[in-house]
């Protein structure tokens, strides 16, 4: 394993334990709302603040984007993107899907990645170059030719400003056509699902980077694709996403330009 992916590794599962330690006190935290239906815990932070010591402890001069404290400047050419909980909304109900994401650029290209499910233990990683893993085992995306019983993720619109008229048009392309959707609540967590081939694709409107930068690589290294709704490929600064095998995000991709809508 990689040194900086080990200390990456290493810090998730810190921030992991700080979460699930947390779990039967979710009624005595502290919880605000950023803006509406997004929500911070005391944990968020904690878990967080775990994550920036781990990095700091051992490259105190690599920068740092975090999801609750923001941008951390540093002097060297790495980057650390960091969601201490994805899946706050189900964390803080008692619901059992949640992650921890840390992904690593150099030179503002994507090298390392992590997402970790504390409840479940499960480990995924990559590396570019060196292939995704869940638990030290190689994954691929789902070899899937067409959208017929396919299962695919996403996530609904919850903030005020997003195109809820054009994501439900969507939907109900994907109802039609596929085996069915899942709306887990943590992006991260479902985009590794797609690397690991459990979801044969996902789609969701603006995300942002500490959602999406380590589930990329994952998804990227288990040989699927990421990209634009038109089927463009590359990581949208948008936060529009979509990705999966080469086949079903094509087809994916294909339903969703037929869709004419100005956002």
């Amino acid at each position: 394993m990689h040194p900086l992916l080990n200390i990456a590794v290493t810090a998730a599962r810190k921030a992991g334990d700080i979460i699930v330690r947390n779990l039967d006190r979710v009624d005595r935290l502290t919880v605000k709302a950023k803006e509406h239906n997004d929500f911070v815990s005391q944990v968020d932070r904690l878990a967080e603040e775990e994550i920036i010591y781990t990095i700091r402890k051992a490259h105190p001069d690599h920068a740092i984007l975090a999801e609750e404290s923001g941008a951390h400047p540093g002097s060297s050419e790495f980057q650390w993107i960091i969601d201490p909980l994805d899946g706050t909304t189900n964390f803080l109900h008692g619901f059992p899907v949640f992650s921890v994401s840390i992904a690593v650029k150099h030179r503002g290209r994507l090298e390392h990645a992590v997402v970790y499910d504390p409840l479940r233990q499960e480990l995924f990683t990559a590396s570019r170059g060196g292939g995704a893993q869940l638990d030290d085992k190689r994954i691929r995306v789902s070899q899937q030719k067409t959208l017929e019983g396919t299962l695919i993720g996403t996530g609904f619109p919850f903030r005020e400003n997003q195109n809820l008229e054009l994501y439900m048009r969507m939907f109900e392309v994907m109802a039609r056509q596929t085996a069915g959707l899942r709306r887990a609540g943590s992006a991260a967590q479902d985009l590794a699902y797609v690397a690991a081939g459990r979801l044969d694709g996902f789609w969701e409107m603006d995300l942002k980077p500490w959602d999406i930068a380590a589930g990329v690589l994952l998804i990227q290294e288990a040989g699927g694709l990421v990209g634009h709704f038109d089927g463009t490929l590359g990581v949208p600064e948008d936060g529009d996403i979509l990705v999966g095998g080469e086949k079903v995000f094509k087809a994916m991709a294909e339903e969703f330009k037929q869709l004419q809508t100005v956002r």
